[in-house]
């Protein structure tokens, strides 16, 4: 059933604007503030890097080999929020509002009891996860201390990122951001107050993070009551197999990406541990340096992604091909700019987070391999994201699949072998071209598919 013409004005307008306002300015105005989101959702695990790395080398080492426990937590978060997201904004560009509420709320519903079920079993079976994603025996105990905390929370962190999603698939990334920007900033602060003032190492960075994302869940809650958004009500809760069909098709390229991007940073740790516990602290930091700037990116398309999913509902396909390529065009701007400053500046960006001679020696190379074919990220990326909200599921998840799993794992598996620490540095970078290959391939088929002009006005 369509529901009539938003009767909220403030809900007028909202449909109004992403319909008809100009497409640049448009994506332009939503990608800034999901550029900050972004950009402060790295910093949890930016900042946990940085004064961890204060302590030790082998603390260093811990926080980046549980990154990859974090990467599952995202994916799975993201899995929720993308897969009902992408629905909820082609059902508002539809004027399907009640539909979409419902969507909200049940997807809501099943974030909290999975990220309850994480919680539970992965601090049941710590140390044989620890030991699974790569920590060496040296690394082990302080790996657990992180993870067990984080685990804690991943309830409300999954649920944070869920919201996040909604708001921003709405049309309301500036929503998201004011609760994503204050559990940034406050993890910042948190961090060396519990790390160093109180004495808690390893485990304070853990319960900085826990206790800023349960700041941004309670504003975020807040913020889906505002501005003419979907609210979060009980008795939308309404679970049914069409909405879990309709959450896993639309996220299912989210928990690829996702997923693979965690057993790809499996397999980055255990190839590096193969060169000590330096290798894999110099790994981590640069994996953390590389998601920050990818995060631009990432923010660049989540503010495409409302307008994709508006337009394509609305049959504006002439609307969605413009933004599409405007939103790949600034990400490749940024990224040669990025790359630029990597290249020349690799080394006291390394010493920003550790004095250990091998750490930057191995941190720096690594930097600057990837800034070399950092500007092919971009197309991948908003191809993922284009293919993923306009539900052209197995393409979607082809590009997910791609750079992380595809190609990445196989990468990591022959070049360190054959070509040393040399190999393990260059192994993102090949499989950036590899994954730049496939989704220009699987785009350019989309493209063809759509009419170039717009199919309702």
């Amino acid at each position: 059933m369509i529901d009539p013409t938003p009767k909220n004005s403030k809900e007028a307008q909202k449909y109004k604007k992403m319909l008809e306002a100009p497409v640049k300015p448009l994506i332009a105005s939503l990608a800034l503030p999901s550029i900050i989101s972004m950009l402060c959702t790295s910093f949890y695990n930016m900042a946990d890097t940085y004064f961890v790395s204060k302590i030790d080398t082998t603390s260093t080492a811990a926080v980046g080999v549980t990154f990859a426990t974090m990467a599952i937590i995202h994916a799975i978060a993201f899995f929720f929020g993308i897969g009902s997201g992408n629905s909820i904004s082609r059902l508002l560009g539809a004027k399907k509002r009640t539909e979409a509420a419902t969507m909200a709320s049940t997807s809501f519903f099943y974030t909290f009891l999975c990220g309850l079920c994480i919680a539970i079993l992965g601090n049941a079976f710590a140390a044989q996860l620890a030991t699974l994603i790569g920590s060496t025996p040296t690394i082990l105990p302080y790996a657990i201390q992180y993870m067990s905390v984080i685990l804690i929370g991943a309830p409300v962190m999954m649920c944070s990122l869920v919201m996040n999603n909604h708001l921003r698939f709405q049309g309301s990334a500036a929503f998201g951001m004011v609760g994503i920007t204050v559990g940034g900033f406050l993890n910042v602060f948190l961090d060396p107050l519990f790390i160093f003032k109180f004495h808690m190492g390893v485990a304070g960075a853990a319960y900085a993070t826990i206790l800023s994302q349960f700041v941004s869940f309670c504003i975020l809650f807040a913020m889906t009551w505002r501005g003419g958004n979907i609210p979060i009500r009980l008795g939308n809760i309404h679970p049914s197999w069409p909405i879990a069909k309709e959450i896993v098709a639309g996220g299912a390229p989210s928990l690829v990406r996702q997923g693979t991007q965690s057993l790809s940073t499996i397999f980055l740790n255990v190839a590096a541990g193969a060169f000590g516990d330096a290798a894999i602290a110099a790994m981590s930091i640069v994996t953390r340096l590389s998601f920050f700037a990818a995060s631009v990116v990432i923010g660049f398309g989540q503010g495409f992604q409302p307008v994709c999913g508006f337009s394509y509902g609305a049959k504006k396909y002439g609307r969605l091909r413009e933004g599409f390529w405007f939103a790949v065009k600034a990400g490749t701007l940024f990224s040669l700019a990025a790359a630029a400053v990597a290249i020349f500046w690799a080394t006291p960006i390394l010493e920003e987070f550790r004095d250990d001679p091998l750490v930057i020696s191995v941190g720096a190379a690594a930097l600057r391999a990837q800034a070399v074919t950092f500007f092919l990220v971009p197309l991948t990326i908003l191809s993922n994201m284009c293919l993923q909200t306009t539900r052209h599921t197995v393409g979607a998840m082809l590009v997910a699949a791609g750079r992380s799993g595809l190609f990445l794992i196989p990468t990591l598996m022959v070049l360190p072998r054959n070509f040393g620490l040399t190999g393990l540095v260059w192994s993102q970078s090949v499989s950036d071209i590899c994954g730049f290959l496939l989704a220009a391939v699987l785009i350019r088929g989309f493209f063809q598919q759509i009419p170039k002009m717009d199919g309702a006005k």
